[in-house]
Parts: structure tokens; sequence; C-alpha cells
């Protein structure tokens, strides 16, 4: 399992460095340019607005399913006959929904016109990643990983045709981006469901009532957990847009260092994408999971501590480079939220344990408590500080939640506290802090970075968080 975690990861790692770098720093930054902050953080709002709402397409259904498929692939033709039906009637609610809250909040018939296409996305996305649950439920996670950069390569091709062709005679809009979207998720939609189809065979679509209750009585804890988790990740832009009387520019500052985050969490979700199903089969089997626990750890904590670090010493450079001149407390709020990075790792890691030993309702405690965290920081900080109130509200509910999760594991699963490795990584810690500082202080910055990032890479190794030869072992294994 180890093995095939480490070769898989690799897979993954190398296609997504390749397109969604691209995507996050090279589109998305262009497109925020080209609008301004305050149209960008008008659709930023409206697109987490409508992403918190998005657990009521799902309700869980996706992480009920992989962790069934993996445990048992002879589900997956019976699955997909009662859960496809289900999921087409959850998207009915979830419209409904979003239009209504969007009603009650007040927002305008332009708002509402976009948020009706940012709808439609999200139907397609939830209706993608729910067929690429059953693909990597059957331990399919080669596929899975091509078609896990599918829809942001077509992205990319699209929004790089709108952006620097000349083809088009008139400024770039924000619903250009939005219909690239839609165009590229439905290019998606059909060639994973192609997939799936080809794997599963022929199934009968079944509007069985009371399969869609035994379905969602098994599932609504995931669905509360990603809805709790959705909101103390994704609701401060709300807060923030509906708040202030500059809320939309403050989104849009927001934004700018939410994207680099955003943009890290999709590599911690790659382990998690990876880690749900393995987890799953190790514990149905008894197998114990310290190990895989704890090449994770090295891996993903050790990459987190260096991009905080690296936000720490570089970044004014950083928001200069991606988005020329800026507000002055922008390269503050990079840094904190690159900070919350850490814990947002340490969370994918044990979170995705618990999930597979189904220990949601001590995760949804959990979840409920984070978010009370978050949204009280949020109404105190948000009026006085604005966007930089919003990212140490983020800091503080992200490192409660991550260390809250590693303790619920280690007394539910009785799972090792790896104290040796976590005291390695303190000392990675202290001596990439100094190593940035010696850096920064006598090299020009973009020396300094270019230095800094190998000699993480070398820390890593030298303070015993990442053992070569413990990795090339692994793949020697039979």
């Amino acid at each position: 399992m180890k093995k095939k975690f480490l070769s898989n990861l690799l897979l993954l790692i190398i296609l997504n460095l390749l397109i969604k770098p691209f995507w996050f720093f090279g589109i998305e930054v262009a497109v925020q340019n080209r609008v301004g902050e305050e149209m960008y953080g008008f659709y930023f709002s409206l697109f987490n607005f409508a992403f918190i709402m998005n657990i009521l397409l799902d309700l869980g259904i996706t992480n009920y399913n992989n962790r069934k498929i993996a445990r048992d692939h002879g589900l997956l033709q019976s699955h997909l006959s009662g859960i496809v039906p289900l999921k087409f009637l959850l998207s009915i609610v979830y419209a409904a929904f979003v239009f209504g809250s969007g009603w009650i909040i007040g927002y305008s018939t332009v708002q509402f016109k976009l948020l009706a296409v940012l709808v439609i996305n999200q139907f397609l996305s939830s209706f993608i990643l729910y067929f690429r649950s059953n693909i990597s439920g059957i331990q399919l996670f080669r596929t899975d990983s091509l078609l896990s950069v599918l829809d942001r390569t077509l992205m990319i091709i699209i929004n790089g045709v709108l952006l620097w062709s000349g083809l088009m005679n008139q400024p770039f809009r924000i619903e250009w981006f939005v219909y690239a979207q839609t165009s590229s998720y439905l290019i998606t939609f059909i060639v994973v469901l192609s997939v799936v189809l080809y794997h599963s065979g022929k199934f009968r679509i079944t509007f069985n009532r009371q399969n869609f209750m035994v379905i969602l009585r098994q599932s609504y804890p995931f669905a509360i957990l990603i809805l709790l988790m959705s909101l103390f990740n994704r609701v401060d832009s709300v807060m923030m847009e509906r708040m202030l009387a500059d809320g939309k520019e403050q989104a849009g500052i927001y934004a700018q260092s939410f994207r680099v985050l955003d943009a890290l969490s999709q590599f911690s979700l790659l382990f998690a994408g990876l880690l749900l199903p393995m987890f799953s089969k190790m514990i149905k089997t008894g197998e114990n999971t310290d190990d895989l626990i704890r090449i994770a750890s090295s891996l993903l904590i050790s990459v987190a501590v260096s991009v905080a670090m690296a936000g720490l010493f570089f970044n004014k450079e950083i928001i200069h480079l991606m988005y020329g001149d800026s507000p002055a407390i922008s390269p503050l709020i990079f840094s904190i939220l690159m900070f919350g990075y850490i814990f947002i790792s340490l969370s994918y890691i044990y979170g995705t344990l618990l999930t597979a030993n189904n220990s949601l309702k001590a995760l949804n405690i959990l979840a409920a408590v984070t978010v009370l965290i978050n949204v009280s920081l949020n109404i105190v900080l948000i009026p006085q500080h604005k966007a930089l109130g919003a990212a140490i509200a983020s800091l503080a509910s992200q490192s409660f939640y991550a260390i809250s999760q590693a303790i619920i594991a280690r007394r539910v699963l009785k799972v090792s506290l790896h104290v040796i490795l976590y005291l390695r990584i303190l000392l990675f810690a202290a001596v990439v802090l100094f190593t940035g500082w010696v850096l920064e202080k006598n090299l020009h910055w973009l020396n300094a970075f270019i230095v800094f990032i190998p000699a993480c890479m070398i820390l890593s190794v030298f303070t015993g968080i990442i053992k070569p030869r413990g990795i090339l072992k692994i793949f020697r294994e039979a």
C-alpha cells in the first residue's frame, strides 16, 4: 500500500505541477489583473457563496461512495443506479436554496445572472467529482490522476485564447471566465461519465424512495462535515462583501492571497484523494496505518513549512510579481494565510484518517466548533481590520481544527504520536527560518528565492524528515 501511495502520488504531482500552477498563477491572476480587484471580488464572493451551498448537491454522497466502493468494488453498478437520480433531485434543491438565499441577503439582478451560471458549474463539478470517486474507489488511481487535470487543462486553453489571442474586440469580461468554466466542465463531465460506464457496464436509473433514504441516512454525516468545512474556509469573502462598504474590493484583496492558499490546498487534496480509499481498505483489513501516516506527514508538512517560510521572507516580492502595485496590507495577509497552510496540510492527513474510520460524529462536532470560532472572529475583526481580519480568523480556526483532529485520531485509533518526526519538523522549521533570514539579508530576493527552494529540499533530508533510502526501499518491495 505504501508503494502504491508513493507511485500514484508521484504521477499526481507531476500532472498537477504541469497544469494547476499555470491555472492559478497564469490564468486566474491574469483575469484578476484584467478586470480589477472590485470586479474580481464581485465574482469571488458569488463563487464562494455558490460553493458553500454546494454540499446540497452532494450531501456527502461522494465521500460515502468512495469509501464504500474502495471496500467492495462489486457495489459500483448498484450505487450508480441509485445515486445518479438522487443527485439530479438534489440539484433542484440546491438551485432553489441558492437563489432563495441570494434573494434573502439582497443580491441584485446582475449578481443573480452570474450566480445562475455558477450554479450550473457547481452542478457539473459535483457530478465530475462523484464519477471520479467511483474510479478511485476501484483503485484506478492513474486514470483518476489524468482526469483530475482535464477540466483545468481545458479552462487554460479556452481562457488563454480569450485573454491573449487578440480575437476579442473588447476588454476581457468576468462573465467570459465563468462561461469558459462551464464549457470545460461539460466536456470533462462527458469524458468521466464515459470512463465510469466502461468499467461499470450499463446500469438502470431507479427512482426508489426507500433506497434514496438509505443512502442519505448513511451519507448525511459526510454532508454536514463538508458543509461546516466549507463555511469556515469560504464564508469570509461572503461576510466581507456583505459587511463592508468596500466589501467587493476587500474580497478582491483577500482573493489575491487566498488564490495561492487554494492552489496549495489542491496539492494537499491530492494526498487526501489517495489516502481516503487506502486508509479505508487498511482499517477494514486491520492493517497498521502508522507507516502511511508517517510518510504522508513527512512529505506534506515539510512542503507546508517551506511554503510558510517563503511566505514570510518573500511576501512583498511575490505579491508584487503577481499583481504589480497592490494595497500595502496584501503581503501581510499573504504571510498569515501561508502559515495557515501548515495546519490545512495536517488536517488533510488526520481528517482523512478519521473519515475513513467513519468517526464523523467527532469530526462534525469539531467542525461546528471551528465554524463558531471562525464566524465569531470574522464578526469582530472584519469591521476594523477588513481583509487582514479575515486572514487572522482563518489562521486561528485552521490551527484549532487541525490540532484537534490529531488529538482525536490519537484517542480513537490509537495511532502513534510520531514524536520524533514532529521534533524533526520543528528542527527543520528552525533551520529553514535561519536559512531564509541569511539569504534575504545577503542576496537579491529572486536569487535568494531560487536558492531557498533547493535548500529546503536538502534540509528536509539533512534533518531526517525525508529519508530517500526508505522511499527507494518501498519502491523495491515486491
